[in-house]
């Protein structure tokens, strides 16, 4: 597809592009535009489903072996908890060996080891991590898919690997820069006993340092997160933060998640926490999940109050008009989640998400892509969203991309230096395309589920 003109500072070109191309065509074009970071990303949740199985079964190298559970028995008595992060009734929970190991006779009966799992077990395995059935939705993903992963992300080696796995493909896909919320807590050896944090971390280290992953181009950085409404969230704020302040060569951040329609995690909770901490350790920034739910309240102005620089969705500070105008033109930025909101129910429809009212009133944003490997979802696929959804201009698209390393946490110098190789990339992909070459000539991978079920968008190639 060729574009009439040269080099103009307007956005004609673009316009002429979107109004002739095929969804197929448009896809193809923002898959090999540049794109900045991600920096909204839950790395136990941005693993797919076939990245899981086939890492699991890696394991056994190093002496792990899983087993999922894959019927009931009734082996337990009325009135277990389902309400808990082990619930008895739920299928496809994985756990190591050694937990199999001690449980009884009967319950043994309904696991099975992953690696013997059926055809037909292995799909119902997969898709029970991710949200692939119109029923399913917040529910399905709050209060199953981490108890089913459960053993499966306590390995720091799976962990790891799905960090490299993120940066390859996000750098296949031109990002830049990777932010991911990272743990190193609860992490288990192969035998059920527990790796102490600085273990934890030393691997991902390690596996960063690799030459597979610095070939991948892109630089990483890491938050660690907090589920606020923990009971012991306060004190885990602490250690989570003075971890963040003595490993601050790669973690950055301290985040807050969890449900925010789980009230025991409102934010003030954490105001004279965070004030202390403060009064000991520098350098700690906070990006927290904000406005992540269906009611009107004033979470993001007060998260605002708890010290964060950047907010995780914001859905309802459209809601909060005096908190909206103080986020007009900065210094805060939203962090948008278009997939994760419909996915999730925040919103019914795109029409009702505001990501288009802040983007034109000035207040910052970037697209990211939260739990993608929960919702089958690509960086790309959030951008064909946003242009098909939203009529992005091509302006709209380079500040899109500019904000997600600008609003990085990464220090001034590494981000000064993305920030000016993104702007490298992005003028010299907009020469091309405005010729109609759009840099790549190899193949594109097929589009995953969220696009091929709600754009019909299934084969490129």
């Amino acid at each position: 597809m060729l574009f009439s003109g040269a080099a103009t500072a307007d956005d004609s070109w673009f316009e002429e592009f979107k109004r002739d191309a095929s969804d197929a065509e448009l896809y193809r074009f923002l898959y090999a535009m540049p794109k900045g970071g991600d920096l909204h990303n839950h790395i136990s949740g941005a693993g797919f489903s076939e990245w899981w199985y086939r890492l699991a079964l890696q394991q056994e190298e190093r002496g792990y072996r899983y087993y999922t559970k894959v019927r009931i028995e009734n082996c337990r008595d009325y009135g277990t908890n389902e309400f808990s992060a082990q619930p008895y009734l739920l299928l496809f929970q994985n756990i190591l060996a050694a937990t199999y190991d001690k449980l009884s006779e009967c319950e043994k009966r309904e696991y099975k080891p992953l690696a013997q799992l059926s055809d037909e077990e292995r799909q119902a395995w997969q898709n029970s991590i991710r949200l692939d059935k119109p029923h399913e939705g917040r529910d399905e993903f709050f209060q199953t898919h981490w108890q089913r992963l459960n053993e499966l992300y306590k390995n720091p080696y799976i962990i790891a690997e799905l960090i490299y796995l993120n940066m390859k493909h996000f750098g296949e896909e031109g990002l830049l820069y990777f932010e991911p919320q990272v743990g190193v807590h609860g992490f288990l050896r192969a035998d059920g006993e527990a790796f102490s944090p600085d273990e934890v971390a030393a691997i991902y280290r390690e596996r960063i340092r690799r030459a597979d992953a610095r070939k991948t181009g892109v630089a990483v950085r890491f938050q660690s997160s907090l589920l606020r409404f923990h009971p012991r969230a306060e004190e885990i704020l602490g250690t989570l933060y003075r971890f963040v302040h003595n490993n601050s060569d790669l973690w950055v951040a301290v985040n807050m998640v969890g449900r925010e329609d789980n009230d025991k995690g409102y934010p003030l909770r954490f105001l004279p926490t965070l004030r202390k901490l403060r009064r000991q350790y520098p350098g700690v920034k906070l990006s927290i999940h904000a406005g992540e739910v269906d009611e009107p309240n004033r979470h993001v102005r007060d998260t605002l109050l708890l010290g964060a620089d950047r907010i995780g969705h914001g859905v309802n500070l459209i809601d909060d008009p005096d908190t909206l105008l103080t986020m007009r033109h900065g210094p805060y930025l939203v962090e948008i989640n278009l997939i994760s909101n419909l996915l999730l129910e925040y919103v019914n429809d795109y029409g009702e998400h505001p990501f288009p009212e802040y983007l034109r009133t000035g207040v910052p944003v970037a697209l990211s892509t939260d739990d993608r490997g929960m919702w089958d979802s690509t960086m790309t696929d959030e951008f064909f969203v946003a242009v098909k959804e939203f009529n992005l201009s091509w302006k709209e698209l380079v500040l899109l991309g500019r904000n997600s390393l600008a609003y990085s946490f990464a220090d001034d110098g590494t981000r000064g230096e993305l920030v000016e190789e993104f702007e490298r990339r992005i003028a010299a992909f907009e020469r091309r395309a405005q010729r109609g070459n759009f840099g790549t000539q190899r193949e594109i991978p097929e589009p995953r589920g969220f696009i091929c079920a709600h754009y019909e968008l299934c084969a490129l190639n």
